[in-house]
């Protein structure tokens, strides 16, 4: 992390109790040659992965329900979230994570995972990076004991792809990365046909 447009002044801590919260105050050379100082706080989660399943067959995907604290504070109702699975990193590879994430959530074990983008996102406050995956889930697909996890309160749901497209445009599913892994399998289906 070397930019010759970027002198770090200072790195403090607010808080590091949940995940850090940090404030950097720097030093940042404008392209119009002026440097300017800056202060900026940054949320540190660590990267996570996500992933949606799809059954071609059936045209069906698999989601989570889970209960998601901020959009409660956010004026959500119920606080529930329609997501596709996902989970942090935890110090393993992405596809690694998004494995054991889509056992933990859903039960399902898959083996075809397919990496389709990386993204950030909430660049001007999280640190966070997402890994996007794909794979393909069938009614033969093994499933073992975790989907809904009780610890974590999950709801599995199965859905068809127009009728969670449908739920986007609703506002029954409000997820960023939800919606951009749903888009991205509704381009693939409207491309090749």
């Amino acid at each position: 992390m070397n930019n010759s447009r970027v002198q770090v002044v200072k790195n403090e801590i607010l808080s590091d109790n949940w995940y850090t919260l940090r404030k950097v105050t720097f030093n940042y050379l404008r392209k119009d040659g002026i440097w300017e100082t800056q202060s900026r706080e940054a949320y540190d989660r660590g990267n996570g992965a996500t992933i949606l399943l799809h059954n071609p067959e059936k045209n069906t995907v698999i989601l989570t329900r889970q209960f998601r604290m901020p959009t409660y504070v956010n004026g959500n109702a119920t606080g529930l979230l329609i997501e596709a699975c996902a989970g942090l990193l935890d110090n393993d590879n992405p596809e690694d994570a998004i494995r054991r994430e889509t056992e933990e959530e859903t039960g399902f074990v898959v083996t075809n995972i397919r990496k389709v983008f990386e993204a950030y996102m909430s660049p001007g406050s999280v640190t966070e990076k997402l890994y996007f995956f794909t794979a393909v889930y069938s009614d033969t697909t093994e499933k073992r004991v975790g989907g809904g996890i009780d610890e974590e309160d999950i709801d599995v749901l199965e859905l068809s792809l127009p009728q969670a497209i449908q739920m986007i445009a609703q506002g029954e599913i409000a997820d960023g990365k939800t919606i951009m892994l749903l888009q991205h399998l509704y381009i693939q289906q409207m491309s090749a046909a």
